[in-house]
């Protein structure tokens, strides 16, 4: 079950893609874009951080931060974000704690076959920590658009 609007975001603490330990907390003050993603180097997960990419001052002028979390290890981040010049963090959660505790671990089903997988999802929390808006499902090149909008009160 995905979190719902107006829910104290989860505090958490991961590595990023340097090693570093991350914290929600560390982010009080700005919003914080934080998307889910199923894995590093992907076409589609490929997409989706390249438009965060591209967007990224975008976001800092409406003082918000992008975090992107995956499964994947601190070594496939550092990858992943150095091939693709990544202008944002990337935190590693191999154990699937922040991923549960944020809903998007679920039974996903392709061609027939069902497994556990992230959906990709993103969550915009606000200054104090309280979700403020969740983009279930979302396409990749699109939903950092829809995001910004929100933050500039556009509609997308």
């Amino acid at each position: 079950m995905l979190l719902e609007v107006g829910t104290k975001a989860p505090a958490f603490t991961l590595p990023d893609q340097n090693g570093t330990l991350r914290s929600l907390s560390d982010f009080l003050g700005k919003k914080v874009v934080l998307y889910f993603y199923p894995k590093d180097s992907t076409p589609g997960c490929t997409r989706q951080a390249l438009a965060f990419g591209a967007l990224e001052e975008d976001f800092a002028r409406e003082n918000a931060v992008i975090l992107g979390i995956s499964k994947d290890s601190v070594a496939s981040h550092q990858r992943f974000a150095q091939k693709n010049s990544l202008p944002f963090l990337l935190l590693a959660d191999p154990d699937l704690a922040v991923l549960q505790a944020y809903g998007v671990w679920q039974e996903k089903r392709l061609y027939g076959k069902v497994s556990m997988g992230t959906v990709r999802t993103t969550y915009l929390i606000d200054e104090e920590g309280v979700i403020q808006q969740v983009y279930p499902k979302v396409k990749p090149e699109e939903n950092p658009k829809e995001v910004l909008a929100l933050l500039r009160g556009e509609r997308a």
